[in-house]
This record gives C-alpha cells, sequence and structure tokens, in this order.
C-alpha cells in the first residue's frame, strides 16, 4: 500500500512538473515582475530572457526571428496608410544608416500578412525609397495579438476606437509599450531623425524640464517598467485628454520612480538606475519653435549634443513639408540624413 502511494505521488509530482513547463512554454511572453525595495527607493529588475530569445526558431520569418536579440529599431503606423510621407521615409532611412548593424522594423496597419520572406521583399518594393537598405524590414501590425498577453488586452477589448477623440495617437501609444515588451530595442516616432547612435541600450529621456519624452527610449524584452507603463495605461486611462497616454504617462512614472530629475548642465542623470537623458539628445528645438526647422538658417546647427531630432509633427498642423530646393533646415536635414529618400523625392516631382 505504502509503496503504491508512493508511485501515485511520484506520477502526480511529473504530471505537475510537466504541466508547469507547456504553461511556462505557452507564456513565454508574460512575466510577472517583482518591485524590490532598496534603500528607501523602488528598483526593477528585469528577468533573464535569454533562453526564450533563443527559443525561437530560426526557419520562421516573422518579427520575432527579426527581432530575437532585441536590438531592433521599432517604427509604428496605426492608420491603413499605405504611402508614408517623406517624413515617414527619412526617419526610417536615417535610422537605418545610423543603425547599420541592427533592424530598423516597421509595424504597418494596412499590410497584408507576411510569412515569408518573399513576402517581405514584395512588400518592400512597395517603398522604392526603402527598398535598397538590408537591414529595414516591413511587418503587419495586429493589436489583437499584439495586445495579447499584456495588461492592454482588457483594454483594447472594451475600448470603441469609433469613439475615441485621439484614437490614432492612443493606439500608438498603446503599441509603443507592447512592442517594447515583446521585442525590446529602441522605440522611435516617425518624425525623428537619427543623427548619430544612441549610446545606451536603456534609456528614458526628457522633453523639457518638467514633461519626460514618449517618442523615443529604450529598454530590453519583458523590462518590467515596461509593464508598469502598461498598466498604468490600462488602470489611468483618459482618452478624451490629448497626451495622457504618451509623454504625461511617461511622466507619471518617472515621478514615482525618482521624483522629476533636474538638469542643472548639460549631462545626462540616472533614474532608477536608468539612464534619463538631457532633453537636447532629443529636442534641443523645443516644441514651441517647431517651425524652425521648417525656416532659412544663416548657420545650421550642428547638433553635437544631439542622437536624433524630433521635427514635433503633430504641432505641424499647417502641414508643412520639406520642399527641394527652399533651403530650409529640413531640407539640410534631409540631404545630410536620408539622401536617398531626398533623391527619390526629387525625381519624383520631376
Amino acid at each position: 500500500m505504502r509503496k503504491s502511494f508512493k508511485i501515485f505521488t511520484f506520477l502526480v509530482v511529473i504530471a505537475a512538473m510537466t504541466f508547469l513547463s507547456r504553461s511556462a512554454l505557452k507564456q513565454k511572453s508574460y512575466y510577472i515582475m517583482n518591485i524590490l525595495m532598496s534603500n528607501g527607493k523602488t528598483t526593477h529588475y528585469a528577468p533573464d530572457i535569454s533562453h526564450l530569445l533563443e527559443s525561437v526558431h530560426s526557419d520562421t520569418f516573422s518579427a520575432k526571428t527579426i527581432l530575437r536579440q532585441g536590438n531592433g529599431i521599432l517604427f509604428v503606423e496605426t492608420t491603413d496608410r499605405m504611402e508614408p510621407p517623406s517624413l515617414v521615409l527619412c526617419a526610417i532611412e536615417s535610422a537605418a544608416r545610423v543603425y547599420p548593424d541592427r533592424p530598423v522594423v516597421f509595424f504597418m496597419k494596412g499590410l497584408g500578412d507576411i510569412m515569408t520572406e518573399e513576402d517581405e521583399n514584395i512588400t518592400r518594393e512597395r517603398f522604392p525609397a526603402l527598398s535598397s537598405f538590408q537591414n529595414i524590414y516591413f511587418f503587419p501590425l495586429r493589436l489583437n495579438k499584439l495586445f495579447n498577453n499584456t495588461p492592454l488586452m482588457d483594454w483594447f477589448e472594451e475600448v470603441n476606437p469609433k469613439k475615441e477623440r485621439y484614437w490614432t495617437h492612443v493606439s500608438s501609444d498603446a503599441c509603443r509599450f507592447a512592442l517594447m515588451w515583446k521585442y525590446g530595442g529602441i522605440y522611435m516616432d516617425s518624425d525623428v531623425i537619427s543623427i548619430r547612435p544612441i549610446p545606451y541600450d536603456h534609456f528614458l529621456a526628457a522633453e523639457h524640464s518638467s514633461s519626460t519624452s514618449s517618442s523615443v527610449y529604450g529598454l530590453s524584452p519583458f523590462h518590467n517598467l515596461t509593464w508598469l507603463f502598461m498598466e498604468d495605461f490600462a488602470q489611468n486611462y483618459r482618452g478624451d485628454l490629448w497626451g495622457h497616454q504618451g509623454p504625461k504617462l511617461f511622466t507619471r512614472i518617472v515621478v514615482k520612480l525618482c521624483g522629476l530629475p533636474e538638469f542643472n548642465t548639460i549631462h545626462d542623470l540616472m533614474c532608477a538606475n536608468i539612464p534619463y537623458l538631457h532633453p537636447y539628445r532629443f529636442y534641443p528645438i523645443s516644441y514651441g519653435s517647431w517651425k524652425k526647422y521648417f525656416e532659412v538658417w544663416e548657420n545650421f546647427p550642428t547638433f553635437n549634443n544631439s542622437y536624433a531630432l524630433h521635427l514635433w509633427n503633430y504641432m505641424n498642423s499647417e502641414g508643412k513639408t520639406m520642399v527641394p530646393g527652399s533651403n530650409t533646415l529640413a531640407e539640410h536635414l534631409y540631404q545630410k540624413q536620408c539622401p536617398t529618400t531626398y533623391d527619390y523625392i526629387l525625381k519624383k516631382n520631376i
């Protein structure tokens, strides 16, 4: 009797271990993070997910394979638009040039399914200004799949896009968090022109002295800071308030973690063991002065203290664009940072 009980117990243990192992694999993108207290401050630790990244099958062409190293540059298009404006093309090209050894991925809601490398090559041909760059990839954006196993899923199932005033923007805010959670790397808005490599894998950035940027940031896959972002998004959602899920959300979390860092010099600061970058790194021209990008300068600025430039497209209600031959700062940036896009615009205008 005792022997039979031992055998039964052993079988139960084996069955339980098998079930847990299969559950762990099924939920490989889902983690519950620990928030530990250290010296009275909240310190966050990301889990070791290297074994999960290595487990991705190399024979499957997908965003998971392309971004498996967690070092991608991520762009998002949450509308069905399939003809990106020149600024979007310039942003993607400039990133591909500045980060030649890293995948630059453009997730587009309007794209059909891409299952093979041949599918991706056919898609690439639709964007001739970018087709020559081998480190640029295009993948469809499927919100229901992207938000699965994240705090954003319940919100997504309840929200009605038709009743949302800022749906394009809040859905973009949600996507950047979910993409960062599942893939990691650096997220950039599509109006950000890269000019030199960002020397950090993990970073947040100040937009100005009292606000944290949502336009550019970098974290590893499954970093628990991203989880905090998604939780705040879902729990404190206010789609009627511009920026509430964007810069204001980032600012709320930063204030909780370390207060709002104060810059007394040009040097970057730290927040919860993550570099917090000076506003000059991406915003040397502030939002109130956005028109300067479309003005003629006597001497073009060097932006020696910047890694990329945010052109404040949301502020551009006048629809200003880069015009070849205008000698504006925008034209100068196109010529220098995205010359293939610039040449494409010249040929298209002929």
